[in-house]
């Protein structure tokens, strides 16, 4: 195991340096002077000129991409062209945010999605499984901004009991934090675990088939052993792979429900500097929400070595 993970560990440098040449290549085109930006569209040309050395925007792409990967390599993500403030501490503020959705997100998922897979895929072709199957494929095409709306009218405006919108800090009140991250995290949980509840379905129902499944119960085995044991732990192998994509997409940014609910996370910190041109932040963002994409990977490849031991024996990882 341990070959294994300085095996993985080693070949995230080299993706991580991709990464960063990406991310800075696909901000440096993104039109727009952030010069005149900050100057305004008045400005003479000389003062705009003049901020731009003062900036290094005339500087060459490869010197511009070294310097920004050496400030990297110190931990400084630059400062914000409007507010001079430094980019992590925007970063940092609404990362916490969105993780906190995520999280809540994540667990609405999982809580609906296994539980109604096993019952699914244990109990095939039954009114169970008919009518759960419906209602994912009907998950799946309902908007998330449009099911936070719905969820907002009914416990918010019509019921009162929880807050439509906006964010409180769990270091003030935690209760208050709780209750308003219920609706955002119900909204971005519920049409995710319907694309979770269909994948860990259907790989129940493809290893219920197998051979060594039905060797375990001829064995005399307890069919709920049999399901944990054997069934379970075979399944999750892809669940995985997809659980680790959405945890992705939602650390990166739920730009919809964040908006919808005004939470400052990382989704509505880009969307603003957007507008606003800030350019440093939106290469931070950008940076950030690539990195967690790979760093979800490897967190994915080491679970894969966990649920499959022979999975870590192949590749250059092979162990002795």
């Amino acid at each position: 195991m341990g070959r294994f993970l300085a095996y993985r560990i080693l070949n995230l440098i080299p993706v991580l340096l991709v990464v960063t040449l990406v991310v800075f290549t696909v901000t440096s085109l993104i039109p727009g002077d952030p010069a005149r930006t900050l100057l305004g569209s008045e400005a003479p040309e000389g003062s705009v000129q003049a901020l731009r050395d003062q900036m290094g925007l005339n500087r060459p792409f490869h010197e511009r991409y070294l310097l920004w990967l050496g400030q990297l390599a110190c931990g400084d993500l630059g400062q914000s062209y409007l507010s001079k403030r430094p980019v992590a501490e925007y970063i940092t503020r609404s990362f916490l945010v969105t993780l906190e959705l995520s999280l809540g997100a994540m667990l609405v998922a999982l809580a609906i999605a296994i539980p109604t897979a096993i019952v699914s895929a244990v109990k095939r072709g039954s009114a169970f499984d008919l009518v759960a199957t419906v209602l994912a494929f009907g998950g799946i095409s309902i908007p998330t901004f449009w099911l936070g709306i719905l969820l907002m009218l009914l416990f918010a405006v019509r019921l009162q009991v929880l807050p439509a919108v906006g964010y409180v800090n769990p270091t003030e009140s935690l209760m208050g934090n709780l209750r308003a991250m219920v609706l955002p995290s119900l909204a971005l949980g519920i049409p995710i675990s319907t694309q979770l509840m269909r994948y860990l379905r259907a790989g129940l129902l493809r290893v219920l088939d197998e051979d060594h499944v039905l060797t375990a119960r001829m064995k005399g085995l307890r069919e709920r052993r049999v399901l944990v044991a054997h069934v379970l732990k075979n399944a999750l192998i892809p669940f995985v792979t997809i659980v680790g994509i959405q945890v992705g997409y939602l650390l990166a940014g739920a730009v919809v429900i964040e908006e919808v609910f005004a939470l400052p996370g990382m989704g509505r910190l880009a969307l603003a500097s957007v507008f606003d041109r800030d350019y440093q932040i939106i290469q931070g963002v950008v940076l950030v929400a690539a990195c967690l994409f790979v760093f979800i990977n490897f967190i994915v490849d080491i679970l894969y070595a966990v649920l499959d031991p022979r999975i870590r024996l192949g590749g250059g990882a092979r162990e002795g």
